[in-house]
């Protein structure tokens, strides 16, 4: 039985579910799929080759009944304007308890078997009698889900400041780590506000081109070293790593654009001659 590559979920989960081979599966193809959370609705991506599977980290099983139905569809609609209802029972039972978290969705399972709450919060909370009042106000199970503010993003945002949706919330199956040094490599202004994506952290597309950058520079005389170039002989004091150029003060103290391979040699690593004003001064 072929193995499709589906996204369901409102956490935009991706799993390897297998279909019947009676049909053929498309992309953009909507279904209506088994998970381990119950009956769900989802996307099929692509078929889930070996070669895909080994680029996708904890791709989740599953088996993909259907395609979607008109019903279907009008169900998944119920479900969604039900969903602010939903949305503000919760937050009534929390503000009830006291408790300290600050909700951030509601999903309800398509088929019914249970809802998922996402929440924030800074430390553990015990919600169990959340749970117990829930249970009764839904009548289905009541799942419990606390989330950092990347998820909040991927749940929530829309577009980013390019115009485009959110990276997190379109096709990032999973958000990796970046750091600083990837937007000072990249020359980005490092201006919080401007590197900042809608979660608040530095943003996902960051890393995109990060290793490439690296790549790049290993081509490159490092900062500091002394070189010869068609004007004479300086200091590397800065580099342009995607047009493949180096900023070089000269031994006069200006300062010229290189390309790379107009770099004849490195030159002797030794200190520039004085200037003119600083001979006098021996001198005297």
């Amino acid at each position: 039985m072929a193995k499709y590559l589906t996204r369901f979920g409102a956490m935009r989960l991706l799993g390897a579910f297998a279909a019947p081979a009676e049909k053929v599966w498309t992309r953009g193809m909507r279904v209506i799929a088994r998970t381990g959370r119950g009956l769900e609705a989802g996307e099929v991506l692509c078929e889930a080759t070996d070669d895909v599977i080994g680029r996708v980290d904890g791709a989740l099983d599953g088996q993909i009944l259907r395609e979607m139905t008109p019903d279907d569809v009008r169900e998944i609609g119920r479900i969604g304007d039900q969903q602010s209802e939903h949305f503000a029972t919760c937050q009534k039972c929390i503000d009830k308890l006291g408790l300290k978290m600050q909700l951030v969705d509601v999903e309800h399972i398509f088929g019914g078997e249970r809802i998922v709450v996402y929440y924030l919060a800074d430390g553990r909370v015990d919600f169990r009698e959340l749970v117990r009042m829930l249970a009764g106000e839904f009548q289905t199970r009541i799942e419990m889900r606390q989330i950092g503010v990347r998820d909040e993003a991927k749940l929530l945002a829309d577009f980013g400041d390019c115009g485009k949706p959110v990276c997190c919330n379109s096709h990032l199956s999973q958000m990796p780590p970046v750091s600083m040094k990837m937007a000072k490599l990249q020359k980005a202004t490092l201006d919080p506000t401007k590197i900042s994506g809608r979660c608040g952290r530095l943003k996902c597309c960051l890393r995109y081109e990060y290793e490439v950058y690296e790549q790049l520079q290993k081509r490159l005389p490092p900062i500091g070293a002394r070189v010869q170039t068609p004007h004479g002989s300086g200091r590397i004091v800065g580099q342009e790593i995607l047009a493949g150029q180096l900023l070089v003060e000269m031994d006069d103290r200006v300062r010229k654009l290189v390309d790379v391979g107009d770099i004849a040699a490195p030159a002797a690593d030794e200190p520039p001659p004085a200037r003119p004003e600083e001979q006098s001064a021996t001198s005297s």
